[in-house]
């Protein structure tokens, strides 16, 4: 970010203070940079959602009906919005009109909307139209989808950008129920992180109801051709026609994930769990919505070697969605928790071999992001201090695998049966409520107070508030690596690969190998490795990013047009970021890259083109 917006930034949130949010009954308010709510004195309790979707306008407009809860008895009540218009705001049943003011924008954090209210208000509506240009709103053309006969929307709200869809207070800390009704065109159908429809509507009406308090970043909308295939009695999956059945092979172990997931941290408790593959700009993996995780198209890869993702989302279940980090400074507590929950799961499932063979890939993902940033950062902790930044920049390896191996030191150090019987207590007594990152180390330290010095022991202080990564991390082994690490020191002496494809097969060890692959590597080399892996003709996206990153460093140009069409077909930030970040090593790489860019750019979402937009400047 330049220097000029970062000041613009903390000027902006210099003269207002973090707001108050409450995060439950029982707990003291927490302080959120990164909402202009004042929820701690008011607070929205329940939503009632009523919208149309336009894809001629790329908009959504409607009204939002907000129960609230006057806690301090104050005389407003104050949203987040994102370029939004505000046609009018009323209050309750009877629609009284009601004064309110949009304050001065901001970037990246929108703007506040008061409303003025009194002691007897009990319900705020508001009546809004969404911009063409709403960040959390993705409108695909059919071309741009599978079926290429049909537009398609879906949503991002993470991390606060579902202010820019619907008026809300838009902080993790705050949970509400909703209702919506959803308006669409007749020939397609409309999904939500609710209970959902499995067939059509004959008038394009959908009703939903979300019974559960969930948080506004986990509020989902998708609207497109799309078709539903059960998987069993409460999983399924959601995709356009031509890619359910796919998908739902795919995923045919989801249900099996639930029931191990339930045996490890407790019952399931959003009744149905099911899935919905998205067109390939999505730019995430998955996004964990309650009852409708959103999926990458980029984890179809024919072979099931890629579910650990759906273990992931399905593990937010739990860590995430029942108990939520209080601000985005505590992500670690969603990411560290469910990479962690994800690999039991998987353990569980696939046995201690591929639980290994991941714990070591998470690894050298953790050191390459420590190595990027420098082992010093601010931003290499676990505790972030985002206030005044897009809290969207604190989403790295950090958050996700140096939380993970806390978590695994605390096992390590208690012991896993004793871990396990915290954690799914853990997740019981605090479900549907908010946390932050101290109220847990709180709750950790005294439920583990009759070990000696737990604290000091397990370097509590230097895993959460300090840079870098302590020395007290537990040992990372697989011996499927370790025999690859041999099959890679016999290949450099004899430059032999016919029948290496027959030794390496699954995707952790093709990942492995190509990621250890020595820095002395050559294009013929690779040409030799190409012929006999067809490692660029790849359908699996993490072989083809780790191999086209070599491709690109060592101007391997028969992978030249494998890389463009990767590039114009996926947007999925994780693979888009490092081949850029590849390209632009060299004068001509970025003009190579930029060239691309200017046509794919359209394919992708704002998550990820505001980010490559910032490294091809």
């Amino acid at each position: 970010m330049k220097k000029l917006l970062w000041l613009l930034f903390l000027g902006a949130f210099a003269c207002k203070q973090p707001a108050q949010t409450e995060t439950s009954a029982d707990q003291q308010p927490v302080n959120d940079p990164h909402t202009f709510s004042n929820s701690a004195q008011a607070i929205a309790k329940h939503l009632d959602l009523d919208i149309k979707v336009d894809f001629t306008s790329r908009q959504i407009s409607g009204k939002a009906s907000w129960s609230i809860e006057n806690i301090a008895g104050v005389d407003n009540i104050i949203f987040d919005t994102w370029k939004m218009q505000i046609q009018k705001v009323t209050l309750g049943d009877d629609e009284k009109a009601a004064s309110f003011e949009l304050g001065k924008e901001q970037p990246v954090f929108g703007q506040p909307l008061t409303v003025k209210i009194d002691n007897s208000t009990k319900k705020v509506n508001i009546y809004y139209t969404t911009s063409p240009e709403a960040s959390a709103l993705q409108w695909l053309t059919p071309q741009q989808t599978s079926g290429k006969k049909y537009p398609f929307l879906f949503t991002q709200s993470q991390p606060i950008l579902a202010r820019s869809w619907v008026p809300c207070q838009d902080g993790p800390a705050v949970r509400f129920t909703y209702n919506a009704t959803v308006k669409v065109p007749a020939e397609l159908m409309a999904v939500m992180s609710a209970e959902n429809p499995q067939t059509r509507s004959a008038d394009g009406m959908y009703h939903f109801k979300q019974l559960h308090p969930i948080p506004s970043y986990l509020m989902a909308l998708a609207v497109g051709d799309i078709a539903f295939k059960a998987v069993d009695k409460r999983t399924g999956v959601y995709a356009e026609p031509s890619v359910v059945e796919k998908a739902a092979w795919e995923f045919a172990d989801m249900g099996k994930m639930v029931d191990a997931a339930e045996k490890l941290y407790g019952p399931y408790r959003w009744n149905r769990y099911d899935l919905l593959v998205l067109p390939p700009s999505f730019p995430y993996g998955g996004m964990e919505n309650p009852m409708l995780t959103f999926a990458t198209p980029t984890v179809i890869a024919g072979d099931r070697s890629l579910v650990s993702l759906v273990a992931h989302e399905l593990a937010h279940s739990w860590s995430g969605n029942l108990v939520t980090n209080a601000t985005w400074n505590d992500m670690w507590l969603n990411e560290g928790f469910t990479v962690y929950f994800e690999r039991r799961i998987i353990e569980a499932l696939y046995g201690k071999a591929e639980f290994q063979m991941q714990e070591i890939i998470g690894r050298q993902d953790l050191m390459s992001t420590v190595e990027d940033k420098g082992d010093t950062s601010r931003d290499t902790r676990l505790k972030l201090d985002l206030a005044g930044r897009d809290p969207d920049e604190g989403l790295s390896d950090i958050a996700y695998e140096k939380g993970y191996a806390f978590l695994r030191t605390i096992e390590e150090n208690v012991g896993r049966v004793a871990f396990d019987e915290f954690l799914k207590s853990y997740f019981s007594k605090h479900a549907f409520q908010s946390r932050t990152t101290e109220q847990f180390l709180e709750e950790l330290t005294t439920a583990f107070k009759d070990k000696t010095n737990f604290a000091e022991q397990l370097r509590i202080k230097d895993w959460v508030y300090g840079a870098g990564i302590p020395n007290n991390i537990p040992p990372a082994v697989s011996p499927q690596f370790s025999a690859i690490d041999t099959i890679i020191a016999n290949w450099q002496k004899s430059k032999q690969v016919n029948g290496l494809s027959q030794q390496l097969k699954s995707t952790n060890q093709l990942l492995y190998f190509i990621r250890q692959l020595p820095p002395s590597i050559t294009a013929a080399d690779m040409s030799l490795l190409d012929k006999e892996f067809k490692f660029s003709q790849s359908g699996n996206a993490e072989i083809q990013t780790a191999w086209y990153t070599w491709a690109i460093q060592k101007q391997y140009q028969p992978a030249y047009s494998y890389i463009e069409s990767f590039l114009s077909s996926v947007g999925r930030r994780k693979f888009l970021r490092p081949l850029y970040g590849e390209m632009i090593k060299t004068a001509e790489g970025k003009a190579w890259a930029k060239k691309i860019y200017a046509t794919a750019r359209a394919n992708y979402h704002p998550v990820a083109y505001t980010t490559i937009d910032a490294m091809l400047k």
